[in-house]
């Protein structure tokens, strides 16, 4: 890791560390939730890549918009979604943020600048694209963010948006998360160059290769792609390279994966790399950890009460924000 975080104070620093935390004790609950047969739904858990997920977001400013995955639920901690929410989703409460409605991770607030998810893979990065445009033409200083994964980056949609994003020169950072699988699908089998950033120079951007495991490099390039795209410099290919550390889904045990691998990524976990990082410069030691965890416990606790006796929506609420093209 980097000595000197950019721009980052002991506040910044452990609100990141609360955050990560955070995000992987609601993944956790979330998943013993499902294994217990007490969720409606599937869920899509993004263990393992919580520096990704949060540095980036980590960077965006108020104003700025992103656009997730269905795996990137912690990528929306840092924009205000609280864990209540997250749960009411996954319960179908009529107080989610999609009052009971649409897939359990298809959640987003416009109002604090992110999309609702999905998980058709990567549309959000022809919306991100429309969303720096509109930036422009307004002349607005905002800037969008999209993220996807590895797998995705073979699909026409991928290299339309980066395509039209550099000709336009628009305000865009595309963040592909590298987890190692496209599904069951190693990224060998998926393509023949090394790195996804490789392929920016096609499209005369920058592409960046930041290890994903690390959340202030994370941060810190994704922070300089925010501020270059916010500066008129156009967009940014981010390449993280991470693993997912679950399955696909939570049907999903993984077995196509070796246990070398797994071995070998949960010696590079990142919460433990940057608890590390914070304990040498003297901003975490055991009782402040103790303090976090306990924090983070009460939230968890306190929002699937909340979302458990919380109630469903009446029937007639079926039709209401529903639209056909």
């Amino acid at each position: 890791m980097q000595v000197k975080p950019l721009d980052l104070g002991t506040k910044e620093l452990m609100d990141i560390y609360y955050l990560m935390r955070l995000g992987r004790a609601i993944e956790d609950r979330l998943n013993l939730l499902y294994k217990g047969g007490r969720l409606p739904g599937a869920i899509y858990l993004g263990t393992g890549q919580e520096a990704i997920e949060i540095g980036a977001s980590y960077a965006l400013e108020q104003g700025d918009v992103l656009a997730p995955t269905h795996r990137d639920m912690m990528s929306q901690l840092p924009r205000g979604i609280t864990p209540r929410e997250v749960f009411l989703q996954h319960y179908a409460r009529a107080g989610s943020l999609t009052h009971g409605k649409g897939e359990d991770n298809y959640q987003g607030d416009l109002k604090r600048g992110t999309f609702a998810t999905v998980s058709m893979l990567p549309d959000f990065y022809p919306v991100a694209a429309g969303a720096a445009l509109a930036f422009k033409l307004r002349r607005e200083k905002r800037v969008a963010m999209a993220y996807c994964g590895e797998g995705s980056t073979s699909v026409g949609d991928w290299h339309e948006a980066i395509n039209v994003a550099s000709v336009l020169n628009l305000p865009v950072v595309f963040v592909v998360i590298n987890n190692g699988y496209a599904y069951s699908t190693p990224v060998y089998k998926e393509m023949k160059v090394a790195n996804v950033a490789d392929r920016a120079c096609a499209y005369a951007i920058p592409g960046i290769i930041v290890d994903g495991n690390d959340i202030i490099e994370c941060y810190q390039e994704t922070k300089k792609a925010v501020e270059r795209a916010r500066e008129g410099g156009g967009p940014t290919l981010i390449e993280a390279k991470t693993m997912r550390m679950r399955g696909h889904a939570g049907h999903d045990p993984a077995t196509y994966v070796a246990k070398d691998i797994i071995d070998l990524w949960t010696e590079r976990d990142p919460i433990v790399r940057f608890e590390n990082y914070l304990t040498e410069r003297g901003l975490l030691n055991e009782e402040s950890k103790k303090e976090v965890v306990g924090r983070v416990n009460e939230a968890v606790e306190d929002a699937v009460n909340f979302a458990e006796q919380s109630p469903y929506p009446e029937g007639k609420e079926a039709v209401g924000d529903v639209y056909a093209a």
